[in-house]
Order: C-alpha cells, then structure tokens, then sequence
C-alpha cells in the first residue's frame, strides 16, 4: 500500500510539472507563432499601414500610442508576448478571448468595447505593458 501511495504521489507530481511545463512554453509558443504569422501576413497585403492609419486617425487610440511611446520598460509589468498571453489567459480566460474576437471579426463588438473588456480584467499597469507591446508589433519598434 505505501509503495502504491509512494506512485501515485510521483505520478501527480510529475503530471502537475508536466502540466505546468506545457502551459508556459506552451503559452509562449503559441503567441509568438500566432503574432507572427498576423504580423507577416498584414505586411504583406499592405494592412499594416491601414491599421496605422486608423490608430492615428482615431483620438482614443492615437492617446494610447502616445502613452506606450512614452511608457518605459522597467515599469512595465511585463515586456514579452509570452507574459502577455499568460496574464490574458489567467485575467480575462480563453474562452472569453476567443469570443472577443469572434464578435470583433464579426462586427458584434466596436473596439470601444473590447478595450472596455479589457479594462474590467486588468489593471492599469497591465494595461500599459500590453499597450507597449502592441505598438512595437504595430511600428516595430
């Protein structure tokens, strides 16, 4: 009985770190894989440059420009696409992600409305790292 409990208390150790190990690489793989390939595509098919004009043509978006432009880096809660999805993940939950962006891609949601999402899951530190992040995307800087 004690080597049967001896096993299993391995088996969930070794399956938690299993798990653990798959959602932060994991996590981390996938938003590289999924910015890049966004990214890539949208140059290639000129969009890029639409997207940059509507950010500075819209007054809301054009201000959170200026605040990542001017944000710096050792105040940010975090500085890779990674942690970013991680704290998505953890704060707003995947299911909810991917209904933002169904309804977003299908016209059901304004982007008044998804920052407004966002703002209810993540402070405003948060908020500032992943405004950081998308303008590097965006300009790449």
């Amino acid at each position: 009985m004690k080597k049967f409990l001896t096993g299993l208390l391995l088996l969930t150790v070794f399956l938690g770190a299993g798990g653990y190990a798959i959602y932060y690489f994991g996590t981390e793989m996938a938003a590289d894989q999924v910015v890049e390939s966004v990214t890539a595509d949208m140059k290639v098919s000129g969009e890029m440059s639409q997207v940059r004009e509507y950010i500075e043509a819209d007054p809301v978006l054009s201000t959170y420009v200026e605040e990542a432009k001017a944000a710096q880096n050792d105040e940010l809660a975090f500085t890779t696409r990674a942690e970013a999805t991680r704290v998505l993940i953890q704060k707003v939950g995947i299911s909810e992600m991917r209904s933002i962006q169904e309804n977003a891609q299908s016209g059901n949601l304004s982007e008044q409305e998804v920052i407004q999402k966002l703002e209810e899951n993540l402070s405003e530190e948060e908020l500032k790292a992943l405004k950081v992040l998308m303008y590097k995307e965006i300009y790449g800087e």
